[in-house]
Parts: structure tokens; C-alpha cells; sequence
């Protein structure tokens, strides 16, 4: 993984009191320390909006001096200028007003970059992560919630990084500066009230968005469901149409959209009540400094243009104000949205390189399983002490019962979980002490279920080895049998295979699944039931496809249909995980145990499926009183 990519995975939570941790958690995707670019950008945004602070605290102190000038009371010698002052002072008032725009358009503008590289980066994080966590989370996860999950978080970390970093520092900024003006120019008491006012303001906001919280988790973990289901159902759509269950679809996606109806009712009804209880707040403080400055003026402590420079402050003060509630709110929001994301990052794979992994050294290769054992559920043993060899360039067949643990030793060899107990090696190596990516560039599958990426056949093939000359991708789609079969397409190799290749019949998925292992042209080959999907033709042509494939490389083949593994050069029966019997197809038939009774078994399904074909293609039974079908 880059470094660009391993960052330090921040923990994140929306609970009371971890916001300014979490923001300052979350600093490093603010400020990335390999962008030095970046970092200036975020320098000027700051100035920017700076300066967009300075236009605005001047700008009541013109709009002071226009009244003033108006109403008689501004100086003598002002007064000898006639319209020169006010005008004077207009214009600066209109000045500081498009000052204030500019540098704050000026910030959004400088920042857009660092904030959508953070969520880049965050992004790409996670996915990293994804591809990292074992085999086990993958197959307990919803793609449909996780998908979801993964949207609203970078959607979550654009606002946190936004927000934090050019709204709430300045306005905390503005509000000193406003705080020293006040006590320089009305006195201790005005100051008094609008930090009661602006306390009581923050502490409700607090409060109130921390009380919407739960709802908003409950909102989102409706959305989680439903967006799973919906997706669920139509990665599904075949069997839903099989048992022409629509309707109880249709029931299922509506309450969980029934439970996000609730809970967005009852955010928009506590949203009404927060707005409207700092709208009260507000302005029951600017009541009472009103007030006050209307004492001021009827005494003459005060002129008309104190009250007001008065009055714009505080509607200056309540635009940040409000803003820091709003801000408040989204970003307690955000990290609502985006704490199930972290939380998928603070998961710790179950099967990580150690530090001092090194690439897998291939010289054979010899494959050893050395009284391994495995349980996916400690109750529950699969593997108990299974011990074999695959020696190079040979071929080694795995059959036996369903459930007996064949599948489960092509997940070993892949790594996609560590042994209980004993040891799996290649050429003498213990996978444990390699890195997953050389053990796995250097195995190739053949999966009983082939599912494509929803592009090209070529791109399926080429993934193979990506970058790979158009040259070799037609050359192995030649060695795998299905290249005849695309050049008969309209469009070739650009022929879309749809949603997990489902517009391909499943011997061309396999063919191109084979084509696509060829490209890779790896060291070791397993064939994990390549075939058994299939009907007895498909899997005759499909075999002779994988016998070119498996030519010379050392191959673990884990079969149901015996026919296929007739010449390996070594055949283990798996029973209750242990290997129940061992050697070539002769030996075992001549043995009369249980590899005899599975192929007994299978041959006379075999001869029955072709009785019926037989019968199927001729109803008269012409072939079987010796008359020839044309006649």
C-alpha cells in the first residue's frame, strides 16, 4: 500500500464531548503533511477569510458614521462638506460589503481542493481497508449498507474538514473582536448581556444537537437496511422472479423505509424546535440591548448612529451565530454519518503479513500440508491434522463428501484464513511468513462459481494480467476455447457480459474465467469444482480446456465429479476432514472403499442421464430394435 494510503486510522464517534478530539484527530487529512501545496492553499484560504472578517467589522462602523452625517449630528466641519461624507461613506460601506463577498468566495475557492482531496484520501482509505479485511467479514457483510455506509462518510468528512477548519476559528475570532468593541465603546454591561445571550445561544445548540443524535442513527441505520435490501434483492432478481416474490420484496424494502420515515419526520420536527428556540434566545438579547441603546440615545450617552452601529453588530453577530449552529448541528451530522465508516476502519484484519514477510520464492513449486487443522467455530472442527504433498508440475485431486473440508484447503493455500493448527509451505516456505500479494500472484483460480466484473470480455480476460497486449488476451481466450465464440459477437472482446456475467451462459463464463487464468500464467492452479455446475457435454469440452491450462504447472484440483480427476497423479479422499483414503484412480477403485462407492454412485447417475438423453432423442425407439432413427 502507497503511503499516500496508510494513514493512522482515527477513532471517531458522534457522542457528546469527542468533536473537538475527533476534528483534531481528523487534522492530518486537513493539513496533509505531502502537500505543500495544499497547505499553502489552506494558509491563504485562512487570510482570505481573515481579511473577509476585517471588511465586515468595519463595515457597521460606516454604516454609524452615515447616520450620523445624515442627522445632524456629525461634526461642524463634516457638515461644511455637504453630501461628500455620506456619500464618501456609502461608497466605503458598498466597498467593504463586496470585500466581504470577495475574500469569502476567494476562501471557498482556495479550500475546494483540500477538501475534496480529504475525502479522496479518506476514501481510498477505506477501500484499501476493505480489500485488506479477511475473507470471513466479506462474507458476513451487505454490499448494499456497506455501500451506503461508505457514501454518507465521505460525504460526512467533506463537511467536518470544511467546516472546522474555515468556520468555526474566524467566527470564534469575530466574536473577541466584537467583545472588544463593545467594552470600548458602550461599557461593561452591553458586553455583559451579549455573552449571556451568545452562552445561553451555544449552550442550547449544544444540547438540542446532541439530543437529535439518536435520531439521526436511527435514521441512518434505516437507510443502511433498506439500501441493502434494495440491493440485495436486485443482485437477486432471477430468484425473486422465480418464486414470484415481488410483493414480499416490495413489503420488505417499505418498512425499512417506513422506519427512515419516522426518523426523518422526527429530525425535520427537533430541527422546527432548535431553530426555533435560538430565534427566541437571539432575540430576547437583542431586546434588552435595544433597549438599553434607547435609554442611551434619550440621554444623549448615546447618538443615533451608536444605536445603530449597535443593532448592525448584533445582526452581524447573529449571522456567524446562527452559522455556528448550523455548523454545530452538521457537524455532529457529519460524524453521526461517518462513524460507521471509521468503524469499519478501526476493524483489524484477521489475516495480516507480519512485519518481516517477504515475497514468496518460487522454485518448483511443492505444495505442503503438514498436519494441518482448522475450525471455522472452535466447536465445530473442519480440518483435523490433514497431511499431503503436491510435488511440482504435478496434479493433486481433492474429492469426498459435502462438508468433508475441500473448499476449505483452497481457502488455506489463498491465505484467506491462517491454519488452527500445523502448517501449510510452498517450496519450503510457511505462508504464514510471505506477503499475501506474491502468495496469490503466484496461484490461479478456477472458481465453481465464476462471477465477472459488469465490463467487456476483454476486460475480464485481460484482469488476468492487466495491461496485457491485445495479442495475448486472444491468445488465451484461444487456449481456454472461447475465443471462436467471441469472434462470432457483434462486438468482440467489447461485448458487455452485464451484472456479474450474467448475459453468458455459464460454460462461456467458465471458458472466460479459464482464459483469464491462463493470462496470468501462474505457478500454482487450483481448480476448486470447476466443472461440477455444468451438464456432462459443457464439462467435457470445459475439461480438455483445464487440462491445457493444468499442463506442467503444479495443480490441486477439488472435484465433485470424479470423471474429472480420473488422471491425476494423486487423488485424496477427504472424510469429516481427515484424508479417509489416498492414491491414483486404479489404486482406489481396487481398494472397494469409499472412493469406489462415490464413483459407483456417479457412474450409474451418468448412464442413467444419458438413458434419458438417448430416449429424449428418439421416442420411437428405433435405435434400440436396431433401425436406424432417419428411417
Amino acid at each position: 500500500m502507497s503511503s499516500d494510503t496508510a494513514e493512522p486510522k482515527p477513532s471517531v464517534s458522534a457522542d457528546e464531548g469527542s468533536l473537538f478530539s475527533t476534528v483534531r484527530n481528523l487534522w492530518a487529512y486537513m493539513w496533509p503533511a505531502n502537500r505543500p501545496d495544499l497547505r499553502l492553499r489552506v494558509i491563504l484560504a485562512i487570510g482570505a477569510l481573515l481579511l473577509s472578517k476585517v471588511a465586515t467589522t468595519l463595515i457597521p462602523f460606516a454604516y454609524k458614521g452615515i447616520i450620523d452625517s445624515l442627522d445632524g449630528s456629525a461634526p461642524n466641519g463634516a457638515l461644511v462638506l455637504g453630501l461628500a461624507v455620506p456619500i464618501v461613506l456609502v461608497i466605503a460601506y458598498v466597498l467593504g460589503n463586496i470585500m466581504d463577498a470577495g475574500f469569502q468566495q476567494l476562501r471557498d475557492v482556495l479550500f475546494a481542493s483540500v477538501g475534496q482531496h480529504a475525502v479522496r484520501k479518506l476514501a481510498l482509505q477505506t477501500f484499501h481497508h476493505l480489500h485488506r479485511l479477511s475473507l470471513r467479514f466479506h462474507l458476513a457483510r451487505r454490499t448494499g449498507g456497506l455501500s451506503r455506509v461508505i457514501e454518507r462518510g465521505t460525504k460526512g468528512i467533506e463537511t467536518i474538514v470544511r467546516f472546522a477548519m474555515l468556520n468555526i476559528a474566524p467566527t470564534i475570532v469575530e466574536f473577541i473582536v466584537t467583545a472588544v468593541i463593545f467594552v470600548w465603546m458602550f461599557g461593561i454591561t452591553y458586553l455583559g448581556v451579549l455573552v449571556v445571550m451568545i452562552w445561553a445561544y451555544l449552550y442550547f445548540t449544544i444540547k438540542a444537537s446532541n439530543w437529535r443524535i439518536s435520531i439521526r442513527r436511527d435514521m441512518n441505520n434505516s437507510d443502511t437496511d433498506a439500501n441493502g435490501k434494495a440491493i440485495d434483492s436486485l443482485l437477486n432478481y432471477e430468484t425473486v422472479k422465480y418464486f414470484a416474490n415481488e410483493k414480499m420484496e416490495a413489503e420488505r424494502y417499505d418498512q425499512s423505509m417506513a422506519g427512515y420515515e419516522r426518523s426523518a419526520i422526527r429530525i425535520w420536527t427537533s430541527l422546527g424546535f432548535l431553530n426555533f428556540g435560538q430565534a427566541v434566545i437571539f432575540y430576547t438579547g437583542f431586546l434588552i440591548i435595544a433597549i438599553m441603546a434607547i435609554l442611551g440615545v434619550m440621554n444623549q450617552t448615546l447618538t443615533l448612529g451608536d444605536f445603530v452601529l449597535l443593532n448592525t453588530f448584533l445582526m452581524q453577530i447573529y449571522r456567524p451565530l446562527n452559522f455556528i449552529g448550523f455548523v454545530y448541528r452538521e457537524l455532529r451530522q457529519g460524524l453521526t454519518d461517518i462513524e460507521e465508516m471509521f468503524k469499519l476502519l478501526d476493524q483489524e484484519p484477521e489475516v495480516q503479513d507480519r512485519p518481516d514477510a517477504k515475497p514468496l520464492a518460487i522454485s518448483g513449486p511443492v505444495i505442503r500440508f503438514d498436519d494441518v487443522t482448522f475450525h471455522y467455530d472452535p466447536e465445530r472442527p473442519i480440518l483435523k491434522g490433514v497431511s499431503f504433498e503436491v510435488p511440482a508440475g504435478k496434479t493433486v485431486a481433492i474429492v469426498g463428501p459435502t462438508g468433508a473440508g475441500k473448499s476449505t484447503i483452497s481457502r488455506l493455500l489463498y491465505r484467506f484464513y491462517d491454519v488452527s493448527g500445523g502448517s501449510i509451505t510452498i517450496d519450503g516456505q510457511d505462508l504464514r511468513d510471505v506477503t499475501q500479494e506474491s502468495l496469490r500472484s503466484s496461484i490461479g483460480m478456477v472458481p465453481q462459481d465464476t462471477v465477472l466484473f459488469n465490463d467487456t470480455i476483454g476486460y475480464n480476460i485481460e484482469y488476468g494480467r492487466p495491461g496485457a497486449s491485445a495479442e495475448d488476451v486472444r491468445g488465451a481466450a484461444a487456449m481456454a476455447q472461447v475465443g471462436p465464440f467471441i469472434e462470432t459477437l457483434p462486438k468482440g472482446y467489447e461485448t458487455p457480459v452485464g451484472e456479474r456475467g450474467l448475459k453468458l451462459s455459464g460454460g462461456e463464463k467458465q471458458r472466460v474465467a479459464i482464459a483469464r487464468t491462463i493470462l496470468k500464467a501462474p505457478s500454482i492452479l487450483i481448480l476448486d469444482e470447476a466443472t461440477s455446475a455444468l451438464d456432462t457435454k459443457t464439462e467435457r469440452d470445459i475439461q480438455s480446456a483445464l487440462d491445457v491450462v493444468s499442463r506442467n504447472r503444479t495443480t490441486v484440483v477439488i472435484a465433485h465429479r470424479l470423471s474429472t480427476v480420473v488422471n491425476a497423479d494423486e487423488i485424496l479422499v477427504l472424510r469429516d476432514g481427515i484424508v479417509a483414503e489416498r492414491g491414483n484412480h486404479a489404486a482406489l477403485l481396487a481398494h472397494d472403499g469409499l472412493y469406489a462407492q462415490m464413483w459407483n454412485r456417479q457412474r450409474e447417475a451418468t448412464e442413467a442421464e444419458e438413458q434419458l438423453l438417448r430416449t429424449a432423442n428418439d421416442p420411437d425407439g428405433f435405435v434400440k430394435r436396431g433401425v436406424p432413427a432417419a428411417e
